[in-house]
């Protein structure tokens, strides 16, 4: 089953056990394809939202990958710089650019059904390439100036990428559109990263009061 948004410029597919395949999971088995068949030029470009299997993933293949700030528009403009042809956003943005220069989802499901119908494999097999890491997104409101900027988050913040000691990822940052601040974080330890994820909010609800 494959779905698209209002604009079809994002798919999520759904695999024949009923499994969600998102757009991270996309991202990898078109990069891993186009580079089989010789036609992945340079790497795969993501945001910083994109779980760090994926990261993982392509390092074991050898794949070099970039990250940006969120948003296709930033992917894309990475895409450009560094010359590389795919990119894509966990949302289900993808981008291929030796077809266009924006998200296409009619575009990329197409290109996904081309390679399941190829492997003769069932896609539970094909899309699922690499299996995501624990990963836990909140969001603290708040009025005025941003919690952020204030010494003692600062301080918070460090304490929890040392509490992550490489084993993870943490992932602060005010919305673009919203007075949010979301908090992510992503790594092996799922009860580890569930307290960082939580102590950062209360922290951060207690400064934004």
């Amino acid at each position: 089953c494959i779905a698209l948004d209002g604009d079809a410029d994002r798919l999520i597919v759904v695999d024949e056990k009923g499994r969600v395949v998102d757009g991270d999971q996309i991202l990898g088995m078109l990069a891993l394809a186009k580079r089989d068949q010789g036609f992945l030029k340079g790497g795969a470009v993501a945001t910083v939202m994109s779980n760090l299997g994926l990261e993982r993933f392509f390092a074991r293949e050898n794949i070099p990958f970039t990250r940006t700030a969120v948003g296709d528009r930033y992917v894309v403009e990475e895409m450009r710089r560094s010359g590389f042809n795919i990119g894509g956003e966990q949302s289900g943005h993808i981008v291929l650019s030796d077809f266009g220069t924006t998200g296409d989802g009619v575009l990329a499901a197409l290109q996904v059904l081309s390679i399941v119908n190829d492997s003769k494999k069932p896609a539970s097999e094909v899309c699922h390439v690499f299996d995501p890491l624990p990963q836990l997104l909140k969001n603290v409101k708040y009025s005025g100036e941003t919690p952020l900027n204030k010494s003692n988050v600062q301080a918070a913040i460090k304490g929890a990428e040392e509490r992550l000691n490489g084993s993870g990822r943490l992932l602060v940052r005010a919305s673009g559109t919203e007075p949010l601040i979301r908090v992510m974080a992503e790594g092996d330890d799922n009860a580890l990263i569930q307290d960082i994820v939580n102590d950062l909010c209360d922290l951060l609800q207690n400064q934004a009061a």
